[in-house]
This record gives C-alpha cells, sequence and structure tokens, in this order.
C-alpha cells in the first residue's frame, strides 16, 4: 500500500494499492504534486532523473542521501551546532550515470539527532529553509509509519478475512474508508480524544442507540428507558 500523507492533519492524500514486487520509486513517479509542494521520501524512492525531474517542476523534495554516492562539495555554509546540524553544503554528483541523471546542484546536510544520537544525510533541492527546518520534515515523515501501524493495530488490516485478491482488496479500502470518517469526525468535533480511544468507544456502543457526539463527548447520559433517575457516564 502507497500511500501519500498530507502534512496538514496527517490525512492520506492518495492511496494506491500494489503487488509486493511492485517498487516505491514506480508508484511515485506517477504521482502529480503541486508546485512548491515539499515531499518527504526514504530511500525506497531513491532516483536521480526522478530528482531532476521534481526540481524542473518546481517541486522540492527531501530525503536521505546514499552513503555510497559520489559527490562534491561546491559550497559550504556555517551551521548552528548546537540544533544538532553537523554541515550544510552545496554539492553535485560525480558519478558518471548519477550525473548524467541528476546534473543539477543539490543541499546535503548532517543532521545528529540529540535524544538518540543517530547521525543522518539529507538531500534536498530547497535552498531557502533552515538546515534545522529540513531535518524536522524528514522527521516529520515518520508520521507515515505510525498511520500504518495504526491501521494495522486498530483496523485488523494484519490478518484478513479473505485470501482472494478482491477480499484483500476489499478489506483494505474498508479500512482506510473507517479511519477517514474517524479523521473527520475528530476534526469537525474538535475532540480531543485520541482516534484509538475513540474507535474503542465506537466498538463498545456499536449496537447502542446513541447520540454519537454525546457518546464521544463523554458527556452525561440519562437513561430514561429504565431509571429516570439513573445517571451513566461513557
Amino acid at each position: 500500500m502507497h500511500v501519500g500523507l498530507n502534512h496538514t492533519g496527517y490525512l492520506p492524500e492518495f492511496v494506491t494499492v500494489t503487488e509486493g514486487k511492485t517498487h516505491d520509486i514506480t508508484v511515485g513517479r506517477t504521482l502529480n504534486f503541486p508546485k512548491e509542494s515539499i515531499v518527504a521520501v526514504d530511500k525506497g524512492y531513491n532516483d536521480y532523473s526522478w530528482y531532476k525531474q521534481l526540481t524542473d517542476k518546481g517541486i522540492y523534495f527531501v530525503t536521505r542521501l546514499k552513503t555510497n554516492a559520489k559527490i562534491r562539495v561546491i559550497e559550504r555554509w556555517t551551521v548552528q551546532k548546537n540544533k544538532g546540524v553537523t554541515c550544510d553544503q552545496s554539492i553535485e554528483f560525480t558519478g558518471l550515470q548519477t550525473a548524467k541523471k541528476c546534473p543539477i546542484k543539490l543541499r546535503r546536510i548532517g543532521y545528529r539527532d540529540a535524544e538518540t544520537g543517530k547521525r543522518y544525510v539529507f538531500l534536498t533541492n530547497n535552498f531557502k529553509l533552515a538546515a534545522k527546518t529540513i531535518a524536522d520534515i524528514y522527521k516529520a515523515r515518520w508520521q507515515v509509519e505510525l498511520f500504518f501501524k495504526w491501521i494495522k493495530q486498530n483496523l485488523k488490516i494484519k490478518s484478513f478475512v479473505g485470501t482472494s485478491k478482491n477480499a484483500v482488496m476489499t478489506q483494505i479500502w474498508i479500512a482506510l474508508c473507517v479511519y477517514l470518517l474517524l479523521a473527520y469526525i475528530k476534526f469537525k468535533s474538535k475532540l480531543t480524544k485520541s482516534m484509538q480511544q475513540m474507535l474503542r468507544l465506537l466498538q463498545l456502543n456499536l449496537f447502542e442507540k446513541r447520540d454519537l457526539m454525546t457518546l464521544l463527548r463523554g458527556q452525561i447520559i440519562r437513561d430514561h428507558l429504565h431509571d429516570p433517575n439513573q445517571i451513566s457516564f461513557v
């Protein structure tokens, strides 16, 4: 399942389901992003020709630079090491094939995560934003992994009811529809409850006739069908 997660609200902007053999970048090349978008992708989408195409279209990307990439540093800038940035450079590729596929200047940013101590090297075509902001953008990409984790844990997409292609696809799309409905309800109602809490409440009261907003907001419900003085909390 290939998902494009919109940073605003972390909602799926687009989803496509393919066979396991289909490479990430194969799907990535088919996507059309608005001009001046910032696309954060992992190394599974590494494609130098694609980086050039995105740049030509006025679309920014943030990814991790491959460790074996052959580069030449053109310019270096002063960095704020107290923010974890270890280097900020303008580079170009020197590998024979890579230089042909991506003959443009790019930006290389070194970063050390203060919490984990891990070191990262990012590659981007955005020269406007601060180096720390670029690092934060890539870090936000982790929301994609959290999205998949939430879907698997809460909507039982890890185990399938049927094994045919149609059954598997149907279950995946139903799970996504449920996620979007929950996200929409959370947005419209401005609830502070997590998506998981909302889902648990709905599961426990699935066959009860309750006002949805009253249920989710945890307001007092007076049970008139039994004892009019009886008050229950949800």
